[in-house]
């Protein structure tokens, strides 16, 4: 098949291309730059120029292919809001290329999506259009898609990980940097789920043959790893202290990280690898923590 991908140069996108290449499919990839174009070449990919703020030309894209894989995300998460409402545009417009077919649309969300709200795990058969996480827009675009016909289903994402990037953690890290110190919130027990990124590629290839209409997929390794725990290997590896903070000195020290810093979000993913026989076999995140090329990052 022929795949259009976006984020097709981003941290997740380009460890699926060869995923999807390994499979048999051809890759199309969006990019903003002849930069980036060229790096699709490389990697065995053509490129279709597009951005996030230009719904009909991503659509564009998809309308010329047979399944779309939708990654691409602003991850400025000051606006994170508008960021949602952008994403949730971007993911009618694909809708609105595939309309009328069964070809296969894969979106993303997060983990926290699935949270119960009782303190046990997320699980994939949770979906409360209502929930207070403003990447609820995406899935609420998705279910309206699905209501309309649309071969949809979603992959949803932990703290994706390798030794250079690690989700929320990396402006974790730079914010305390620039603090001088690594802190956490009360006793850092609440927990992030997480997942190797090469482990999230082939997620992604699987769930896109399988093209389940209304399935959700946690791309989850490790169901949570405690904040504290996060804040010492990396204030190890940097040489700076380690503190607690009180909840009502968060937002203070952490801008608009705050929102996210105290929140205890576990997800488990039991019946993604029995849909998928998918079986993470990367590095955890506290040893890609602790493998990381510290010395590079202070130069940051």
């Amino acid at each position: 098949m022929r795949i259009f991908l976006t984020g097709a140069t981003g941290f997740i996108g380009s460890r699926i291309i060869p995923e999807l290449l390994a499979a048999g499919h051809e890759v199309v990839g969006m990019t903003r730059s002849e930069e980036g174009a060229r790096a699709l070449a490389a990697a065995g990919a053509r490129a279709h120029f597009a951005t996030l703020e230009d719904p009909a030309g991503i659509a564009a894209g998809a309308a010329e292919a047979d399944g779309v894989i939708h990654t691409a995300f602003d991850h400025d998460f000051s606006n994170f809001a508008a960021n949602c409402e952008k994403d949730r545009r971007v993911i009618e417009a694909l809708g609105s290329a595939l309309k009328g077919s069964n070809r296969p649309l894969l979106i993303t969300s997060g983990t926290g999506i699935g949270d119960p709200g009782d303190g046990r795990p997320a699980v994939e058969t949770v979906f409360n259009p209502h929930h207070p996480n403003p990447r609820i827009a995406s899935e609420r675009a998705g279910q309206t898609l699905l209501e309309d016909g649309i071969n949809l289903s979603v992959v949803r994402l932990p703290q994706v990980h390798d030794t250079v990037k690690q989700g929320l953690i990396s402006p974790y890290i730079q914010i305390s940097l620039a603090k001088g110190a690594f802190a956490y919130v009360g006793e850092g027990l609440n927990r992030w789920p997480a997942a190797h990124v090469v482990d999230v590629a082939r997620l992604y290839a699987l769930a896109l043959d399988r093209a389940e209409p209304g399935a959700r997929y946690h791309a989850v390794a490790e169901e949570g790893v405690a904040a504290r725990h996060v804040a010492e290997v990396l204030g190890a590896g940097l040489n700076l202290p380690v503190v607690a903070l009180a909840a009502e000195a968060a937002a203070a020290h952490f801008g608009w990280f705050a929102m996210f810093a105290h929140l205890d979000m576990p997800a488990a993913s039991a019946k993604t690898r029995a849909m998928l026989g998918w079986e993470p076999t990367g590095p955890d995140l506290l040893t890609d923590l602790r493998n990381m090329d510290f010395g590079a990052i202070r130069e940051m």
